[in-house]
């Protein structure tokens, strides 16, 4: 979307970056994870998203004339320039050189366990925090969000909340990250021509209001798509609105074609669409399917299926694009070790916080996903990819050693993949297509126990530390604590 990544950025990324380049360190090299503490929605799991967003990152990121001009032009608090001109020179010449490793998009993901993790310069490890953050954070909780309304749903789910989501950009990857979680369309012609993503549509209000009647206006949008007919119902009258769909409906039924719904988009959409449904069977339309719009969410929809409506399909705008009712992920980006350059071994950091939920994981790390002999997944370990793995048993709780999950001899898998290898994005076509994780969201959510994708009170996931990392983490606090 041509997007300034370089300068979609918290300020306190670049004085870093200075801060790094004047004391010798920029070539220090680091390893930091992207991670969210807490489920999303009250959930029992998330769909990882955004990083084909993060990929065009990798690919775009530089430092353009502009940006560095208005850096120059910044003043400190305490007077002179901010930034000094060795600095300013080093952007403008700037190329990222890190190693990206990430889950791919639509696998389903849970608290305390790496989505993405980085590796490379301290400094350019530094510089792509905020806009990684910005991609992966957002995407995954519109994903997610996505899901679980397509699951409520069961029918499917028309993406239309490009009109209310934040902004233009946020509305283009919101409709993406929503196939991703499963919707079968979006109304975003942007987004579709981008992504490749199907698009789907039919009229609004204004279309009948602006014939002199009802019924001219459905006539004439029947003319106009014979092929793709579904008319908006509830402009003055529902049920007068139904009776003269039942009018054009028939009509096109002699010519040979056919009325493929209607959709009511506010009242009581349970006693509405019963209504409907009885009107249009008794005219013997009864291939003529009813959407269902109107705010709604995972729980309206599952309200209104209980009561025993077969909705079509149905159309979810506001509360999907902008995750309505959580306003973000949380996700954090925390720096887990480092070495100098040409060194083996890497150095240990952990973040030691008041809150033990803050307390970080140290060591290059990765995620290995193990199956039952079901086929349905039965824990998650982290692990450190350069260290020695117990894989007997993992702390599922990391702050209590006597919660443990036996897990050996099972199947497992690794999540991460190679994203960026020296700066370059080596993500085939395949692990980009919003249509390939929308078939991995589904393949990844048959895999989860239904207890697990309850939309109140799931139960939870184990995601544990593998024991050798979980031992040396401990240590590393009692170290920093100065208990030893």
């Amino acid at each position: 979307m041509n997007i300034d990544y370089a300068a979609l950025t918290d300020l306190y990324q670049i004085t870093m970056a200075q801060g790094y380049f004047d004391h010798g360190m920029g070539s220090t090299e680091a390893c930091f994870h992207m991670y969210f503490r807490n489920y999303p929605f009250k959930g029992g799991y998330a769909i990882a998203c955004g990083m084909d967003q993060l990929a065009e990152l990798v690919e775009t990121y530089r430092f353009t004339d502009e940006t560095v001009e208005y850096l120059a032009g910044l003043n400190a608090p305490g007077g002179g320039k901010l930034f000094h001109d060795d600095f300013l020179s080093y952007l403008a010449d700037f190329k990222l050189s890190v190693d990206i490793d990430a889950v791919h998009e639509g696998t389903p993901v849970f608290p305390n366990e790496p989505l993405v993790h980085v590796k490379g310069p301290i400094l350019e490890c530094q510089l792509i925090e905020t806009p990684l953050l910005n991609c992966v954070n957002f995407e995954t909780l519109v994903a997610t969000k996505a899901a679980r309304v397509c699951q409520a749903a069961e029918t499917p789910v028309a993406e239309f909340g490009l009109r209310r989501a934040q902004g233009a950009a946020g509305g283009v990857w919101a409709s993406r990250a929503a196939v991703v979680g499963g919707c079968a369309s979006t109304s975003n012609v942007l987004a579709g021509r981008m992504f490749d993503i199907p698009v789907s549509g039919t009229h609004a209000h204004s279309w009948v209001m602006s014939f002199p009647d009802e019924l001219t206006a459905f006539r004439a949008y029947a003319k106009s798509f014979p092929n793709n007919c579904i008319l908006l119902v509830d402009t003055y009258d529902v049920e007068q609105g139904v009776r003269n769909a039942i009018t054009v409906g028939l009509e096109m039924r002699e010519r040979g074609e056919r009325l493929l719904g209607i959709r009511i988009d506010s009242g009581d959409l349970t006693w509405l669409s019963k209504m409907a449904r009885r009107m249009l069977d008794e005219a013997g339309l009864e291939d003529c399917g009813i959407v269902l719009s109107n705010d709604l969410d995972e729980y309206t929809i599952r309200s209104i299926r209980q009561e025993g409506v077969h909705a079509m399909s149905w159309g979810v705008g506001t509360k999907l694009a902008c995750a309505y009712d959580q306003p973000t992920l949380g996700g954090v980006y925390k720096l887990s070790c480092t070495r100098k350059k040409g060194d083996v071994n890497w150095t240990d950091h952990i973040k030691i916080s008041e809150s033990v939920q803050k307390l970080t994981t140290p060591g290059v790390l990765d995620v290995r996903r193990y199956y039952d002999e079901t086929g349905k997944i039965a824990g998650d370990m982290v692990f450190d990819v350069n260290a020695k793995i117990n894989a007997k048993e993992i702390i599922v709780d990391p702050y209590d050693s006597l919660r443990r999950k036996r897990l050996e001899g099972k199947r497992f898998e690794t999540l991460l993949h190679p994203l960026a290898r020296d700066g370059r994005c080596v993500l085939e076509a395949e692990a980009r297509s919003a249509m390939a994780a929308r078939d991995r969201m589904r393949v990844g959510l048959q895999t989860l126990d239904e207890t697990q994708k309850r939309l109140l009170n799931p139960h939870t996931y184990p995601v544990g530390l593998e024991r050798g990392l979980f031992d040396r983490r401990s240590a590393l606090v009692s170290k920093m604590r100065g208990f030893e």
